[in-house]
């Protein structure tokens, strides 16, 4: 755990996780209301790690008088339930079905998956196995939202921080800026090394069409170039200082990806499940789920540009340039 002091009313406090991601960054901010920007895992570790982070801030946890989440995942969100039932949870509409998850969440994700694994062309003995993509809710507790924010709103206490959809990692992630100095709290959107997996969900709000979330992503990113950006603390690692010169590079990468996914296709045609194993081949049995949901985006990425089409067989689409 590592926490830094305030800096221009903001304090960033580094929780451990079980996560293969590493620590994940949760942002204290000084305002009309002491806010916390997402809460960490819900482990022990965690919430000793956090009330010391507090306590060298000269704060504890019954200090806190809202929680603004920047996305559902539980490395994130997770440990919301430890906090006293006064405070605010605040965030994105969506948040609510992750954070809640009731019998109706349960039916929706289990059925949704269940149809992706078909359509990615699964073995059954990796149909049977999607409950466990599940997993990672082990360390997610269960709070209701109180106050649902969306683009172009403020946050509540915080004059001046405005919210932005940052859709693709998350279908409910959200960024933060200070319009005063450029300043963002960019959770999972914007990372200093690494580009977040954009990863699928389920439509719960009765939408027959699954989102596009690397479509999303990028989408997201663009619209951060015009936005004068100084410095982004991020959800993972270190800040970002020079946003504007990241995206283009993570973009280009992008794009060199999905090149090296049609250089699989061309001549062939086959499965989501097939692509998968040739671009995952050592990591796709652990974590399908993620690898699965990366796959999918880059054929869609691929699909958007029409450089390969897909046709139906036995429930299966295959995919060929």
């Amino acid at each position: 755990m590592s926490t830094i002091g305030f800096v221009d009313n903001i304090a960033k406090i580094t929780l451990s996780t079980p996560y293969a991601v590493g620590d994940v960054n949760v942002y204290l901010i000084k305002g009309d209301v002491l806010t916390l920007v997402d809460a960490g895992p819900l482990t022990d570790t965690a919430w000793s790690q956090l009330t010391a982070g507090l306590a060298s801030l000269g704060y504890s946890a019954d200090d806190i008088e809202q929680v603004v989440l920047t996305h559902h995942h539980p490395d994130h969100a997770g440990m919301l339930q430890r906090f006293s039932k006064d405070v605010k949870i605040v965030g994105h509409k969506y948040n609510q079905y992750w954070i809640n998850r009731d019998d109706y969440f349960h039916k929706v994700y289990d059925r949704f998956f269940y149809q992706l694994g078909l359509e990615s062309g699964l073995p059954q003995a990796y149909l049977s196995a999607i409950p466990k993509f599940k997993s990672p809710l082990k360390y997610m507790g269960y709070r209701s939202l109180n106050d649902a924010i969306k683009e172009g709103d403020f946050l509540p206490g915080l004059p001046g921080w405005r919210i932005i959809e940052t859709l693709g990692h998350a279908q409910s992630h959200l960024s933060f800026y200070r319009e005063s100095d450029g300043v963002m709290i960019a959770g999972d959107h914007i990372l200093a090394h690494i580009s977040p997996n954009p990863i699928i969900e389920p439509p719960f709000e009765g939408e027959s069409e699954r989102t596009k979330p690397l479509l999303q992503y990028n989408d997201s990113l663009k619209k951060l170039m015009d936005i004068p950006i100084s410095y982004a603390y991020t959800g993972h690692g270190e800040e970002v200082e020079n946003v504007h010169d990241l995206i283009p590079k993570r973009l280009a990468k992008q794009e060199e990806r999905a090149k090296a996914v049609l250089g699989m296709i061309r001549g062939k045609h086959q499965t989501v499940f097939d692509i998968c194993k040739l671009l995952f081949p050592t990591v796709y049995k652990k974590e399908l789920g993620l690898t699965l949901s990366e796959t999918i985006g880059q054929l869609d990425y691929l699909e958007s540009l029409g450089a390969i089409r897909k046709e139906i067989k036995d429930n299966a689409y295959y995919y060929h340039a």
